[in-house]
């Protein structure tokens, strides 16, 4: 085994921080491949805990190369600040390496993404308003500014330059915002380049060099495999591609140096911000979406938003098997569930009359698919003091069958409590 990626198989927020920090000490490399700082990893460890939205979660060892790939969108400005508040406790971020091809989010990215988002209304996307679309968008017309134009003042100001023709126009004319000048942003872009200078690398090098020799590379992802640009619930998706093909284009290996795939899901399901939902509940007062709210902590990491929760989707993972090619199953919080009688699983949609055990191509039939559900018994007792599979009470290891026969993937890993250690190791054997 040499690369193993990491993808979330819902809408995100499963908890891959954890399970990253939980491997990692196996691992030699743990890169994050796509998104920016509009997502972000809790990691909880002996009472300690981490927030990160740009470093990737295995900073916590001092023998892992933290690398940030040419998939990821960079915003200087918080990546120093979360350097800094590494540091402050203790963390050295002096081996973190930067793809000289990530591409940088500008001031007017940030702009643009909160005036378009206010413009949209009631018809908005939900993103966290960081800038990171506008910066993909640039990057796909061919406008964008990489990291390694901090090396360059020259061919920095030129593209500065050359983006400012467009966007203080779109800043001024469309939505009546104040505009930039080319020395004031240059300025401010140098000063953050002195800091980032060391850490940038040819990173795909690096990276294929490290596997070829057989070290073990963790690829990790953000956000999940249905706000997927590609395969994801568009609209209401991210800009990037945060399923396991987007390890490959995100860091530069090719796929045969992909020895295994997980894919994390949480005991139910939640999302963040617009868009369809079959299996949401009622958050109301006293309801078991509230709930799930408050004893699975469900706030977002980046922007303290209140997530969306409902019933487990076995259509959901069925299509995150399919999509990404997983080869084991993770499931977190498995706690949270332990106080209900009965828990319920949707296995099915049906829209008109028509069932549906996979996931609708046609946008409509999902936004208005009604789940089919089974109905399983609680176990109605904690769990988190359980280490191996056969300490779980029957009722929980029935619910893990019942997902690994509708997924059919074997569920590897079981996470019953926050902290590192409040996991069941199930079927992943640790590095000799």
């Amino acid at each position: 085994m040499a690369g193993i990626v990491l993808v979330g198989a819902q809408w995100g927020d499963e908890g891959k921080g954890k399970i990253t920090d939980l491997l990692a000490d196996d691992m030699d490399y743990v890169v994050r491949f796509q998104g920016g700082n509009n997502a972000g990893h809790t990691i909880i460890h002996g009472g300690r805990t981490l927030k990160l939205h740009l470093i990737p979660s295995g900073i916590m060892y001092p023998h892992i190369t933290p690398v940030i790939g040419n998939g990821v969108v960079i915003d200087p400005k918080v990546m120093l600040e979360e350097m800094d508040q590494l540091e402050a406790d203790g963390l050295t971020t002096r081996r973190l390496l930067i793809s000289c091809n990530a591409h940088l989010i500008m001031p007017y990215h940030r702009d643009l993404d909160g005036a378009s988002e206010r413009r949209l209304g009631s018809n908005e996307i939900g993103t966290t308003r960081r800038g990171i679309g506008p910066a993909y968008m640039d990057k796909a017309s061919r406008l964008g500014i990489r990291v390694q134009d901090l090396t360059d003042v020259h061919i920095l100001r030129k593209k500065i330059e050359a983006a400012l023709v467009e966007k203080n126009d779109l800043l001024e004319k469309v939505y009546g915002l104040p505009t930039y000048t080319v020395e004031e942003i240059v300025d401010e872009y140098m000063g953050y380049a002195e800091r980032i200078k060391p850490h940038i690398a040819d990173t795909s090098q690096l990276l294929n060099r490290a596997l070829r020799s057989d070290q073990w590379v963790f690829f990790e992802g953000a956000q999940g495999t249905l706000l997927d640009l590609d395969h994801g619930t568009y609209p209401f998706v991210t800009s990037s591609s945060p399923t396991a093909g987007g390890a490959c284009t995100g860091t530069g290996v090719g796929p045969k140096a992909i020895d295994r795939v997980l894919g994390i899901a949480k005991a139910y399901i939640t999302r963040v911000g617009s868009g369809p939902f079959p299996t949401e509940l009622d958050s109301t007062p006293g309801s078991i979406g509230e709930h799930l709210t408050m004893k699975g902590g469900e706030f977002g990491t980046t922007t303290g938003r209140q997530r969306r929760c409902g019933w487990y989707d076995g259509v959901i993972i069925r299509y995150a098997v399919q999509i990404n090619g997983l080869t084991d199953l993770v499931i977190t919080k498995l706690d949270v569930l332990s106080e209900l009688d009965t828990i319920k699983v949707c296995v099915a949609y049906e829209y008109e009359g028509k069932r549906y055990n996979d996931l609708p191509c046609h946008q409509t039939v999902f936004h208005h698919a009604r789940p089919i559900y089974e109905e399983l018994p609680g176990w109605k007792c904690d769990i988190d003091h359980c280490r191996t599979f056969e300490e779980l009470p029957k009722e929980a290891r029935d619910y893990i069958a019942f997902l690994e026969d509708l997924a059919e993937v074997p569920v590897s890993i079981i996470a019953v409590g926050p902290d590192r250690d409040e996991t069941i190791m199930r079927r992943w054997e640790r590095r000799p």
